[in-house]
């Protein structure tokens, strides 16, 4: 763990914060760097900004709603803490966590459960992620690593198309492990109170959002082929239509039985910590794992239950840089984004974007170069550091940012590096070929309590409706990351799809400190936006 200077308060500052569609169209790492470096520009004029009584176009703004708003965010007190989450339904769940009496954990927790409901192409209880948390007691982050691995059963010649789509697609569920981690170590209420919301959108149903039902009809071909799947997403054969009343009562049933779990132990004398021990049983070795691990070997999947009994959730120490003055922390490997991050501030710290404005072509194509060397350095080398050893202290130092500096030309863009030589694994180059990157989406929180406590999550399923298999009964997808992006498409990567090794991820939960105070939390739904082929060295998978 690290630990702040002096305790963590609540946030007191508010920092230009970066849209969604802007976090995706400029990277994940690469945005979030930017959203920090904007307080160079808070001065400056800001596109989109509105004047009063001017409208303009919401950067994310619901088709339920208006596109143009004269007002699409605007400062909220909260002295009981707050929660940001992609979905109206999840935030007011992670509020009610909080207004009896529950940590930001709890909150946190409880908003992932619902966003499971209300955003299933998303997120899942069965799918993966980071958490960054910052405990205002001790003034210390620490990072959650909720990621599964490959299964042991993987056959690492099977074809682009199955490890990215259906049953042999699923890596290990990690997410719900995650859930009772962040539960145990920061929470303080019952499982079965933290579940109820999203049990009861699951069983009773929710409007489903148009940009929901309009996702599930652009996928409708791939959902109808598993019959687990189609039962839920196309009632009746046909997709849900907007603001539609949404049911997932298989998955209903999954949360209950755990809540349930949960309230037979404490019942049977089990203290809070045994508790939700037994749920996390229910699911990693009970009832859970065994009806994934039937489903996946009855339809030819990999998943087991071994896979499933073996997996543990990681609590690991954050990664860190300081960016004039603000420290930053964020997830380590398996996520590359972390990495990501930290380098490309460190790189453009190297130029004083106060004095250029936040939009002018100078300050904009420095940001771009930054970007564009890390992803080089970062994708040659991370890997899961239990099978490669990934550079990290150099790949976040400042020397090595001001080696890397130097490939700047600030009036010219250079072409894509190749990453730089570190001692470690190196792959020789590879040809370019022509590849389509998967459609998909993560979905991302953060949660501040009265305290000062402060939860980031990212999690994710990976493409679109990850495997697009719902296994079984269990009203559950799992994560696709087995699939070219998560994993490198060449042999010689230290990514390379591989038997028990944990795919990588673009998550990068954020928290920023300021002189040991919460300055910031953040995070971001994103992953790459370009082909696998489009930095060089990456082609399709070879066999």
């Amino acid at each position: 763990m690290t630990k702040a200077p002096t305790p963590a308060r609540p946030v007191s500052e508010t920092m230009p914060l970066v849209g969604r569609r802007q976090m995706l169209a400029g990277g994940l790492a690469g945005a979030a760097a930017a959203a920090i470096t904007a307080k160079a520009h808070a001065q400056a004029p800001q596109p989109g900004v509105v004047q009063p009584g001017v409208g303009r176009q919401a950067p994310d703004a619901p088709r339920s709603g208006a596109a143009a708003v004269v007002q699409h965010r605007v400062e909220v007190p909260a002295p009981n803490g707050a929660v940001a989450a992609g979905h109206p339904l999840a935030s007011m769940a992670g509020l009610r966590m909080l207004l009896q009496g529950g940590t930001a954990a709890d909150a946190a927790v409880a908003a992932m459960a619902v966003l499971n409901v209300v955003e299933p192409w998303a997120s899942s209880a069965a799918g993966n992620g980071f958490a960054t948390c910052l405990d205002a007691r001790t003034g210390q982050v620490i990072s959650l690593a909720f990621a599964g691995a490959a299964p042991r059963l993987l056959d690492d010649r099977s074809s682009v198309a199955d490890l990215t789509a259906g049953p042999k697609a699923a890596v290990t569920p990690g997410a719900f492990g995650g859930w009772i981690e962040l539960a145990r170590r920061f929470g303080r209420l019952p499982l079965a109170t933290i579940l109820e919301p999203a049990i009861g959108y699951a069983r009773d149903g929710h409007p489903l959002d148009p940009t929901i039902a309009s996702t599930i009809r652009r996928q409708q071909a791939q959902l109808a082929k598993y019959p687990t799947t189609a039962a839920i997403f196309l009632p009746g054969g046909q997709p849900p239509a907007p603001r539609s009343l949404f049911r997932n009562p298989p998955l209903a049933r999954t949360f209950q039985a755990l809540a349930d779990a949960e309230t037979a132990a404490l019942k049977s004398g089990a203290d809070r910590d045994r508790a939700l021990q037994a749920a996390y049983d229910y699911f990693y070795s009970g009832p859970i794992a065994q009806e994934m691990s039937r489903f996946s070997e009855a339809n030819g999947g990999f998943l087991r239950a071994d896979d499933m009994r073996a997996y543990r959730p990681k609590w690991v120490e954050p990664i860190a840089t300081n960016y004039r003055g603000v420290d930053v922390f964020c997830c380590p490997v398996t996520s590359r984004t972390g990495l990501e991050m930290c380098e490309q501030l460190n790189l453009i710290e190297g130029y004083d974007l106060a004095a250029m404005p936040a939009t002018s072509a100078q300050a904009i194509h420095l940001v771009a170069e930054s970007i564009k060397i890390t992803k080089a350095d970062v994708y040659r080398y991370a890997a899961d550091p239990a099978f490669s050893p990934t550079p990290t202290a150099t790949l976040i130092s400042k020397e090595f940012a001001a080696q890397r500096r130097r490939l700047i030309n600030p009036a010219q863009a250079i072409p894509f590096p190749a990453g730089a030589d570190i001692a470690g694994p190196r792959p020789g180059p590879r040809p370019r070929r022509t590849s389509r990157g998967t459609p998909g989406d993560t979905t991302s929180l953060s949660v501040v309590d009265k305290d000062g406590n402060a939860v980031a999550c990212t999690t994710t399923i990976g493409g679109g409706f990850g495997t697009t298999v719902v296994m079984g009964e269990t009203g559950l997808l799992c994560n696709n990351g087995l699939r070219t992006g998560s994993t490198a498409p060449y042999r010689d990567h230290p990514n390379f799809v591989g038997p028990g090794k944990i795919p990588l991820l673009g998550n990068c939960p954020t928290v920023l400190l300021d002189q040991g105070r919460l300055r910031m939390i953040f995070g971001t739904p994103g992953g790459r936006n370009h082909r696998p082929d489009a930095i060089p060295g990456v082609a399709e998978r070879g066999r």
